[in-house]
């Protein structure tokens, strides 16, 4: 898809330089249950800030509506610091995930060396729910699993659609999952964000405006087996570069929101609408009196990045419903991609002046 703003070389958020993204997806039958097949559909997608090295980043979390977990977050709000890899998953895999990654951090030796037995962890790990597709009840998710989306991960192109934590998820009643989009900012500065898309009403679903939703024809989700948990769920990760201390990143954590809006959410009773921003400015070692010398934008070059941000949100929720490919998932259950050729059409109808590119 064309939006507006200027996207980064790659348009993910591994454009924000340092910050790296990995997958493990688990795709595989376990067999037949009292009501049909039972399918492992769901992953592990982590965000390391600084790539492989240790060294905490400015952050801040907020939300929309907080039916939904984010892990790590009391100490964020306290001390104004990341000092984690972020870990996308699902609702019930967040205890497996979070003991993982006290692990890996151990075994790989990405916290200080000279902290010794003193040192602890507090992961950051977010959910969202993706029964309608996986045998979510089967705790399927390991802690090799979760060493693979860590060792894994780079810099670069950004898998998207049906991967890692987005596997078995559904956004706007079509296929969802991992969705990620940046945009430069005036002053040479970068911002990226990456979703984890499992949200939303399909005939509330927007593109540029035009309400395609409700115009779609058929490709409804086949539930054989329905829930009265309707997952309506997006985590939003955002990254920049540009110099921003924790009460500024709360600021444009709060405009995720907005590019929620703009595709159609509106949080939900039963949605975790959970936001986290980090920046990767340089932080400088401390002098002989402990005393760090900061750099922070000026409160009025805010609006690029707000304006940035909604954009970025909106695209990576929409390139998520793009990548996304038809998922068959437990009981039979069957949900469709988002009919790309209806949508182009109902596009060209109204007049858009973006169109959904192959």
């Amino acid at each position: 898809m064309v939006f507006e703003g200027t996207p980064g070389s790659g348009n993910a958020i591994t454009d924000v330089e340092g910050v790296w993204v990995g997958h493990c997806t688990l795709v595989s039958e376990k067999g037949k249950g009292a009501h049909g097949p039972v399918a492992v559909r769901t992953g592990v997608t982590a965000i390391l800030p600084r790539g492989a090295t240790y060294g905490p980043v400015w952050a801040a979390c907020e939300q929309l509506n907080g039916n939904g977990e984010m892990t790590g977050t009391t100490w964020i709000d306290e001390s104004g610091f990341l000092e984690e890899p972020v870990l996308l998953t699902n609702t019930h895999s967040v205890g497996a995930v979070y003991e993982a990654s006290i692990q890996w951090r151990r075994q790989r030796g990405y916290h200080p060396q000279d902290a010794g037995q003193g040192w602890a962890s507090l992961p950051v790990v977010a959910e969202t729910w993706d029964g309608r597709l996986n045998d979510i009840h089967g705790h399927h998710i390991r802690a090799h699993h979760v060493f693979a989306a860590l060792d894994q991960a780079h810099a670069g192109r950004v898998e998207e659609g049906n991967v890692g934590g987005g596997t078995g998820m559904v956004c706007h009643g079509f296929k969802g999952g991992i969705g990620t989009a940046s945009r430069l900012l005036p002053g040479g500065d970068t911002l990226g964000v990456l979703v984890q898309a499992n949200y939303g009403r399909r005939e509330d679903l927007q593109i540029t405006g035009v309400p395609v939703g409700a115009r779609i024809r058929g490709y409804e989700m086949s539930i054989q087996q329905p829930s009265t948990y309707q997952g309506n769920s997006i985590i939003v990760v955002i990254a920049t570069d540009a110099p921003l201390l924790p009460h500024q990143l709360k600021r444009v954590a709060q405009r995720a929101s907005l590019g929620i809006g703009r595709t159609g959410g509106y949080g939900a009773h039963s949605s975790g609408d959970l936001f986290l921003a980090f920046s990767t400015a340089r932080i400088s070692d401390p002098d002989p009196k402990g005393v760090h010398s900061v750099a922070m934008l000026a409160n009025d070059q805010l609006d690029a990045l707000f304006l940035a941000t909604i954009q970025a949100v909106e695209e990576s929720i929409l390139n998520a419903l793009v990548a996304a490919e038809t998922m068959t998932g437990i009981y039979g259950n069957k949900v469709h991609a988002l009919p790309r050729d209806q949508v182009r059409s109902l596009l060209r109808q109204a007049g858009a002046r973006k169109e959904i590119q192959p």
